[in-house]
C-alpha cells in the first residue's frame, strides 16, 4: 500500500504516514453488510454496501460557526439523504471530517439504524481505525 507523505509543521523533514485501511462484516436483517474504514489524516472514509459499488459519496465536518456537521453529497442520487444523514452524525461523534459511501439497496428504516449501530459499536471496540 503506498504511503502518504506529508510535510511537518516546520516543513522541514516530510512524515510518512500509511493509510489504516479496516474491514468488517455483518449480517443484518438477513442480509450480509460489509463495512470498509480508511482511516486519513483528519478524518476517515467509510463504504457501507453489499455489493462492491461506490454508487454515492458524501462528506461531513464540524465547523466552529454551527453545532451541526457542514455535509455535502459529492457523488449520488441528491434524494437519497442516507450518506449525507450518517457522515453528519458521524462527523458530530468524531469530531472529524468523514466520507460516507452507504450503497445499500432499499429504503428500511430499520435496516439503516442497525447498520448505524453497528458503526458506533465497531468505533467504541476499535477507535484506532477511525
Amino acid at each position: 500500500m503506498p504511503a502518504i507523505l506529508n510535510r511537518n509543521r516546520t516543513g522541514d523533514a516530510p512524515l510518512r504516514e500509511t493509510a489504516v485501511v479496516h474491514n468488517f462484516s455483518e449480517k443484518i436483517l438477513e442480509q450480509l453488510v460489509h463495512f470498509h474504514v480508511m482511516k486519513l489524516n483528519s478524518g476517515f472514509f467509510l463504504w457501507v454496501g453489499s455489493s462492491p459499488e461506490l454508487s454515492n459519496l458524501a462528506v461531513s465536518m464540524c465547523s466552529k460557526y454551527d453545532s451541526v456537521p457542514l455535509s455535502t453529497l459529492v457523488l449520488g442520487d441528491p434524494s437519497n439523504t442516507a450518506p449525507m444523514s450518517l457522515a453528519q452524525r458521524l462527523a458530530k461523534k468524531t469530531n472529524k471530517q468523514v466520507y460516507v459511501s452507504y450503497s445499500l439497496p432499499g429504503t428500511d428504516p430499520n435496516m439503516s439504524l442497525l447498520v448505524e449501530s453497528k458503526i458506533k459499536k465497531e468505533l467504541e471496540l476499535h477507535p484506532e481505525h477511525f
